[in-house]
């Protein structure tokens, strides 16, 4: 029996022609097409899902990570630029909660309403001009040469088609522009774990208290007299911007062997899923029967999709080390800073590692022009968890606020790409910085804003 299915060969429909098109509505893609589309630049964003947000949304994180440092001691807003309309605009919809204390008390993230984030996000695309194809699912590209991709193919319920573009953004999360053009990647042989969130409602605050704290203990306890074991330590369980409502990461996803879950495997994907909800199932009970203020709550809602963390990577021109996390680094072309910690989510934990000198340290480090460049592919640029990052480097840099300012650093340097007529490695990267300097970015060059 053949082990494969002949198909016949078929001209597929060009369905549109732009000068940037963008893969991925994640956080990066996002921040990609608005700062192209605002540059002037015939702009579409192709989305598999039927709403923006990336993991933030269909993971169900509903928290921004990395859009803060601890500067010398001090918790500041260091993600700046676009980012701020689009958290005005969450604010404006009363889904925007104060920043809170997170990771050990050590750096502050901030809670977000996924339903209004999910709208804020369209009004934000929309108004700046940005074409939106939803329910789209991308499936290879068409080369111009060995050098340049000539156009994106798609798959919907309209069937194949191509959009043909002039600049390409890889925000697919999985570096599929860049696997498919030929350009270097890597994927680690030991991947981060993937998790599955969950929103919990009806939770009397009051008596639940600082139950991230209290729920964490119950487990500690729980497992010391070998009564359960959970699949990973250090959970998460905070409220939302009303707190009747809690969300709850506290899922390790697995295969038999003990492995992560590949986010690019069809079949350990389907397994991840299965085993995600079980997780949910089980350890909910177990908050609802242990844990003060849980007892009339109820799971609201389990996230659409699991939440990858690691697979695939491009190998640019620069990749961005857990060293360069930790040691605070600087960078002459640098697009943006941020400061989230190592987050390496590790068989059955979560591992975190700062920056030493606890409150001497300044607390972030900048991000290169560079690690947003694949080799070999001139009109091409990746953002988000693919761009060129060791597995430690991208695990500190694939948060929200750093995928905000990967985002609009390439919708701008495809926009000067276009008008220097040149690949987007040579664009000049002074003239990147001074335009995301114009449009309020924070680049780290002297001390950020203070709220």
């Amino acid at each position: 029996m053949s082990h494969t299915v002949q198909e016949q060969p078929r001209a597929t429909p060009v369905i549109g022609e732009y000068e940037v098109v963008v893969v991925g509505g994640g956080p990066a893609g996002l921040m990609a097409a608005a700062s192209a589309a605002r540059e002037g630049r015939s702009t579409v964003l192709i989305e598999r899902y039927g709403f923006l947000g990336g993991a933030g949304t269909m993971g169900g994180l509903s928290t921004f990570c990395g859009l803060h440092a601890r500067v010398r001691g001090e918790h500041l807003r260091v993600v700046r630029g676009h980012a701020d309309e689009l958290l005005d605009r969450l604010d404006r919809m009363d889904g925007l909660s104060e920043p809170h204390l997170s990771v050990q008390d050590r750096i502050q993230a901030q809670a977000f309403d996924i339903s209004a984030y999910k709208v804020a996000a369209d009004e934000f695309l929309v108004g700046s001009g940005v074409d939106i194809l939803f329910h789209a699912t991308a499936v290879g590209v068409a080369m111009a040469a060995e050098d340049r991709i000539d156009a994106v193919l798609i798959e919907s319920k309209s069937g194949r088609a191509a959009l043909r573009g002039q600049v390409f953004i890889d925000g697919s999360g999985d570096a599929d522009l860049v696997r498919w053009s030929g350009a270097p990647v890597e994927k680690s042989p030991e991947l981060l774990y993937p998790s599955l969130m969950f929103r919990i409602n009806g939770v009397d605050h009051r008596s639940a208290g600082e139950a991230w704290r209290t729920v964490a203990t119950l487990m500690e306890d729980a497992e010391a007299r070998g009564e359960r074991t959970f699949p990973r330590k250090k959970p998460i369980v905070r409220p939302q911007r009303n707190p009747l409502e809690w969300r709850a990461n506290l899922t390790q996803l697995s295969n038999e062997d003990g492995s992560a879950v590949d986010g690019t495997d069809l079949w350990q994907l389907s397994h991840g899923e299965l085993q995600g909800r079980r997780q949910v199932w089980d350890v909910f009970g177990f908050i609802r029967d242990h844990a003060p203020g849980f007892a009339d709550a109820y799971v609201v809602d389990i996230a659409p999709q699991i939440g990858i963390r690691e697979t695939y990577r491009s190998i640019g021109a620069y990749q961005l080390s857990e060293a360069d996390i930790l040691d605070c680094v600087d960078f002459e072309d640098a697009i943006g800073v941020q400061g989230w910690p190592v987050e390496a989510h590790v068989e059955g934990t979560v591992e975190f590692r700062f920056p030493p000198r606890g409150l001497e340290s300044r607390g972030f480090n900048q991000l290169p022009y560079r690690m947003l460049v694949p080799q070999g592919v001139d009109n091409l640029l990746t953002v988000g968890r693919s761009a060129s990052m060791t597995q430690w480097g991208q695990s500190s840099a694939r948060v929200t606020g750093p995928c905000f300012v990967m985002g609009q650093a390439a919708g701008t340097a495809a926009h000067l790409s276009l008008s220097e007529g040149t690949a987007v490695a040579g664009i000049e990267v002074g003239r990147l910085q001074q335009r995301l300097a114009d449009a309020g970015a924070y680049l780290g060059a002297d001390l950020p804003p203070d709220d």
